[in-house]
């Protein structure tokens, strides 16, 4: 199988796409013969196929990332320099924006201009953030008694804040969206990093993943994905006691009071889970909205997800793309049943959508959709459906609205819509979850931390606090006098 294969986007441009294992700045052939198809989530039909990575391959990338960690061009270079690489990083990012955009719509299904604007800006502010902290980890020095004092020092664990803090990395990208994560590794040889710094593997969770977990020279797994994938996970990581950084499922509530504004509430609703297809870990998919004002809210909204184009993503006016996947979409389909069996009503969608397009005939396209009269114990009220789809619930209290906001086993994210700002803080510091927006919905910044509680994950990615989960600290004591 070619190492590289020549592809022209959709939207026309022209790249050399890897298909082998990003190794020690090299891309190399795998060695099980297993590989990945990306599809097309718009047609049904293939971009590419790359090579999946064996347990030999996975052993192999980490040895050369602990190689890395201990060699001079790496651990000897200035913190200030490891800024550098990733600055011009972040520059080569950007000079390929364009390009990486389009192949993200292309294999994930989310429309270009999303991918462009606001994903790639995303990550490479991400970058660029952390590029700055990469001299800026500061250990303590503490007097202890006149005679003795320590010190501390922060060091690397054995992207982002990960290469900040010193570390080498074995990255494995979702199997559903494996090209553009190759591009990348193109890009930090050419920045400049060392070989073995950062290593990049396709493979399958069953094998490349659970060696990954379990292996004995990882002394970090940072994983985002399903709960119960994090669970196994978990479980692996235990047998050597790694720390771990997990960013799993979300049922996350958008609370919306009386005095809101009504039109900045139903339009940032209907992006806190419609957008990305509502394949978000935060998507506040369970809306409560006080009984007052819910028929007006309700109409509202409905007119808002009626009115967002689906079409494919290349597509500048469409709003929702396809699915990621097949599967995907075929779930999310079995939860419209489950509803209606459980006695909800759908009130707009609820089906496959299909496009006028020839085409694009065999899409994984769902119309967005709007379910109400459920209860708090339904499963489509309680379950992580990862997709389109919302339910909206009466409340008629504060009170009533935080206990039921609560009442999941998730805590990611959470919204509060309302003028009262004491009432807004009240609220946000009663909801179990690791963020609260008040009067907005999915904001994230490289600076704030991000993260869950519950079953939504354990640690936190962004922000300083981000740093803290790939540094360890040691304590040196140090005697100056004192004789035993």
């Amino acid at each position: 199988m070619d190492l590289f294969v020549d592809i022209v986007t959709p939207n026309g441009h022209s790249y050399k796409q890897p298909t082998g294992l990003f190794i020690n700045n090299e891309i190399v052939p795998a060695t099980g013969g297993q590989t990945i198809t990306s599809l097309d989530p718009a047609t049904d039909k293939p971009i590419a196929t790359v090579q999946a990575a064996s347990a030999e391959d996975v052993d192999h990338a980490v040895k050369a990332a602990k190689a890395a960690l201990v060699h001079p061009s790496w651990k000897l270079l200035p913190a200030t320099e490891r800024g550098q690489l990733m600055a011009r990083l972040a520059d080569l990012m950007e000079e390929n924006r364009a390009l990486f955009a389009s192949i993200e719509a292309w294999d994930n299904g989310k429309p270009y201009h999303v991918a462009l604007d606001e994903d790639l800006t995303e990550a490479i502010t991400t970058i660029r953030y952390y590029s700055g902290w990469a001299d800026k980890t500061f250990g303590q020095t503490i007097n202890t008694t006149p005679q003795k004092f320590a010190y501390t020092i922060r060091q690397p664990i054995g992207l982002g804040p990960a290469l900040a803090c010193g570390n080498t990395v074995v990255l494995k990208p979702a199997e559903q969206t494996p090209l553009s994560a190759l591009i990348l590794g193109t890009l930090i040889k050419k920045a400049g990093f060392p070989p073995g710094v950062v290593n990049i593997l396709n493979g399958y969770g069953r094998e490349a993943g659970a060696t990954l977990a379990s292996h004995p020279l990882i002394d970090k797994v940072a994983f985002t994905g399903s709960t119960a994938t994090a669970r196994e996970i978990m479980k692996m990581a235990a047998g050597t006691l790694k720390n771990i950084t997990l960013e799993t499922g979300g049922k996350s509530p958008l609370l919306v009071f009386p005095d809101a504004d009504m039109d900045q509430a139903v339009k940032w609703s209907h992006g806190g889970i419609m957008s990305n297809k509502g394949e978000i870990c935060t998507a506040t998919s369970r809306i409560f909205v006080h009984r007052d004002i819910l028929e007006s809210f309700t109409a509202s909204y409905k007119a808002a997800v009626e009115g967002a184009k689906i079409g494919d993503q290349w597509d500048e006016s469409v709003f929702h793309g396809p699915q990621v996947t097949r599967a995907q979409y075929d779930r999310i389909l079995s939860y419209f049943e489950i509803a209606k069996n459980e006695g909800a009503t759908i009130l707009t969608g609820g089906a496959p959508y299909t496009p006028t397009d020839e085409k694009n005939k065999n899409g994984y396209f769902i119309q967005p959709t709007v379910i109400v009269n459920a209860t708090d114990s339904m499963r489509i009220a309680r379950e992580e459906v990862f997709g389109p789809v919302v339910v909206i619930f009466p409340f008629d209290d504060e009170e009533e609205a935080i206990r039921r906001a609560n009442d999941t086993t998730y805590g990611l994210g959470a919204a509060v819509f309302t003028r009262d700002l004491e009432s807004a803080h009240r609220v946000a510091a009663e909801i179990e979850s690791g963020m609260v927006w008040i009067n907005s919905s999915q904001d994230c910044d490289p600076r704030i931390p991000f993260g869950g509680v519950k079953q939504s994950g354990i640690g936190r990615e962004l922000g300083e606090a981000g740093l803290e989960a790939y540094s360890q600290i040691k304590a040196v004591h140090v005697n100056m006098g004192t004789r035993l």
